[in-house]
């Protein structure tokens, strides 16, 4: 019996050993499985979607300048990933209407067959759908729902995380990034892949899972990483016809070492806004969503990240240049004109994250709307550089309490709140921006300094005193103690009009249109269309998994559309189980 008994104890460790080698080799296709696990338990008491309205007493239009203006002109195509480079994201489409939005319906649905973190943008250009995953880039026809072509790639992702944010489109090329560093660019007919190019390094915990945009024969993408110790944030401009880096532009202080890719954008920056220990690695500032330029100045914005360690100040003392800002660069040539740095001190993992939209209001000021993951809107004036507010989107708590190894700390938004991957909307019919907020709170208890200094090179370098990798940043409040919210501002005051409150956090993209509507989604699955002057509820269905991607509308030879990305599932959202699917929305008698 004992013998057998050793030799049972013996077999099981050998198993155990063969499990834990494997589970460490295949780590990054590991979590996203146990967390998909972990979520469908999670998600199994999900309620229905719930939406309030409330209508700002007092509103005086007239007090603000907000009075009703003509829309631009515009062609029915969505051809970046906020519809303009300027990202206003507003359509002038007005066949689908406040008189007519109940008959809307879902006429066809795209199913990838992927379970994937779904957050792709959706660009709608010459009839063509385009749209991606973690490894897919697709093109579909938006009347039928049918694949044009489908191009898959198989490589090593740097690290678990399964995102990709959408592509770029240019003079009959797609383009987009990926999850070990390069951007790829296809045939926009055919999906044959037409060159790469390796902008970032997955060994250092590096990728590319931002929407690139495109101009001028330019593709523009920065990487992402900069939660890990030693990744520093670079935007790249490359040439669009052969991928050939143009310039290159470090969006942190260069240290020696550091590698370069290509010519280097100028600029003033030093290490003297970083105050650590001469031999520190400065880290952080990186991009992960998409980008802004206004083709008129030539003027590249790209929102910088948070720095790191992300939860202790402490190690990184000074302004911590150039993250957590908004960066103004030549496009032509990446140097340097100017910045705005949106938050001073950031202890939260609060990035600045979204992209930017620039526009022009009522009273005819030159304005950049910045919404971070911090909860609040900001409103700048695009000649002066003087911020003109700040407001608050979404719960506010905490917000100025230090972190500590000898006590937790509960603050709102928590480290994956506030806006996340799509920033705000601009509607200039009524002078409202529009942004979709998460209402999800956390808590964090950060390691002894000594403990944090001490990570290795190239890890996650978050300074929270959690063996969890599921907490890494940070305790997430329970599940459906969340919320979402979409607000409308004056574009001009800063106050704010109605607001919209869900019970599923809103990461959609927002679409308002000359038609008198915004159309937008949450991670419940739920989509709304809204009266873009009052948010009275005008239409609303559950339509399928999360809504965390593109919510978009254009034209067809049959009518207006509104397509919606769904289904998104990944380790660090608690969402339906699906798979990852576009649905295409029309008016039931098309």
């Amino acid at each position: 019996m004992r013998k057998a008994t050793m030799i049972a104890l013996g077999l099981a460790a050998v198993v155990g050993v063969a499990v834990a080698g494997a589970i460490y080799v295949n780590w990054n296709a590991f979590v996203p499985i146990v967390a998909m696990g972990i979520n469908y338990w999670r998600y199994l008491d999900a309620p229905k979607g719930e939406l309030t309205v409330e209508t700002a007493e007092g509103f005086d239009a007239a007090s603000t300048g907000d009075a009703p203006r003509s829309p631009p002109p515009d062609d029915g195509q969505w051809p970046s990933y906020n519809k303009t480079l300027t990202s206003d994201r507003f359509s002038s489409l007005k066949e689908i209407d406040r008189a007519n939005v109940g008959r809307l319906r879902v006429l066809c649905t795209y199913d990838t067959g992927q379970y994937t973190g779904f957050n792709s943008g959706l660009l709608m250009v010459d009839g063509a759908l385009l749209f991606s995953t973690q490894y897919d880039t697709f093109s579909v026809d938006p009347l039928t729902c049918r694949e044009n072509w489908r191009k898959h790639e198989r490589y090593a992702p740097a690290t678990p995380q399964d995102v990709n944010r959408g592509v770029a489109f240019l003079d009959g090329r797609v383009f987009r990034g990926t999850q070990d560093g390069r951007v790829l660019a296809y045939d926009f007919k055919t999906g044959e892949r037409l060159w790469e190019t390796a902008i970032a390094d997955p060994k250092k915990s590096e990728s590319a899972p931002a929407a690139p945009i495109a101009w001028n024969g330019l593709v523009f993408i920065g990487n992402a990483g900069g939660d890990f110790k030693g990744v520093k944030g670079r935007m790249y401009a490359l040439d669009a016809a052969t991928g050939r880096i143009v310039w290159e532009f470090y969006l942190v202080p260069r240290q020696e070492g550091d590698p370069t890719r290509g010519p280097q954008g100028e600029t003033p920056l030093d290490a003297s806004s970083w105050k650590m220990a001469a031999d520190a690695a400065i880290s952080g500032g990186a991009t992960w969503t998409s980008y802004t330029l206004d083709p008129q100045a030539g003027l590249l914005y790209v929102p910088g990240g948070n720095p790191a360690p992300d939860f202790d100040v402490m190690l990184r003392g000074g302004d911590n240049l150039y993250s957590n800002s908004v960066i103004a660069l030549d496009a032509r040539t990446g140097a340097y004109r100017t910045h705005f740095k949106i938050l001073d001190k950031d202890w939260h993992d609060w990035d600045v994250s979204a992209a930017p939209a620039l526009v022009t209001t009522a009273a005819g000021r030159r304005m950049m709307l910045v919404a971070p993951k911090d909860g609040h809107l900001y409103g700048f004036d695009l000649e002066t550089k003087e911020r003109l507010y700040r407001v608050p989107m979404t719960k506010i708590e905490n917000a100025d309490v230090p972190f500590s190894a000898d006590r937790s700390v509960h603050f709102c938004p928590g480290s994956v709140g506030g806006a996340e991957w799509n920033g705000p909307a601009f509607d200039p019919q009524n002078n409202l921006v529009m942004v979709g907020e998460v209402q999800w709170c956390t808590t964090v208890r950060i390691e002894p300094e000594k403990e944090i200094e001490g990570a290795a090179k190239f890890t996650p370098w978050s300074g929270e005193d959690s063996i969890n990798p599921f907490n890494m940043w940070g305790r997430a409040d329970p599940v459906f103690q969340w919320a979402g919210w979409l607000q409308a501002v004056d574009a001009d005051s800063g106050r704010w009009r109605w607001r919209a409150r869900t019970n599923y956090p809103v990461q959609s993209g927002v679409a308002p249109t000359a038609g008198g509507l915004v159309f937008f989604g949450d991670m419940g699955g739920n989509f709304y269309a809204l009266d873009a002057d009052t948010g009275a509820k005008l239409w609303g269905a559950k339509i399928g998994g999360a809504v965390g991607g593109g919510v978009i509308t254009f034209s067809t030879s049959k009518g207006q559309r509104v397509a919606a990305a769904t289904g998104l599932t990944e380790v660090l959202w608690p969402t339906e189980i699906t798979t990852a699917k576009v649905s295409i929305l029309g008016l039931g008698d098309d």
